[in-house]
């Protein structure tokens, strides 16, 4: 009897898996600094960007809040091999978009390298994840 859950996945795929971890820690990080304006999230901003994201609606807040929960949990769920890792990584990405669409599109993109990086970088762990469903890495 076949089980693909036993698929040892390479060691590529932890490497990826823990950088994602990790990439999605800091927009954790990033995200509790700016729901809790700490000193160190406002030291890192100018006072034109601290007035603009504290001016930034709600539902955006949200969609951020989404995008970096939902991008952790979905690397844990890497780690653990979970196959709902998939479906967390789409709904980070959807937020991304939603976020970062209206970012854009407000000409508020003061770093538009790291803006492109986040979505690049959220496309590329949902593509990972339906990769890894299909090896039967995670399940």
């Amino acid at each position: 009897m076949s089980n693909q859950s036993t698929t040892k996945p390479p060691v590529w795929f932890w490497i990826i898996s823990v950088i994602a971890l990790i990439w999605n820690a800091m927009g954790v990080d990033q995200y509790l600094g700016q729901a809790y304006k700490t000193e160190r999230w406002k030291s890192a901003l100018t006072d034109e960007q601290l007035e603009i994201i504290l001016n930034f609606p709600s539902w955006l807040t949200a969609a951020f809040a989404i995008a970096v929960f939902a991008g952790a949990l979905g690397s844990l769920g890497l780690l653990l091999r979970k196959k709902w890792a998939y479906s967390l990584l789409v709904l980070s990405l959807i937020a991304v978009i939603v976020q970062m669409g209206y970012i854009l599109s407000q000409g508020h993109a003061d770093n538009m390298a790291m803006t492109i990086s986040i979505i690049v970088f959220s496309l590329l762990l949902v593509w990972f994840s339906k990769k890894s469903l299909s090896k039967g890495w995670i399940s």
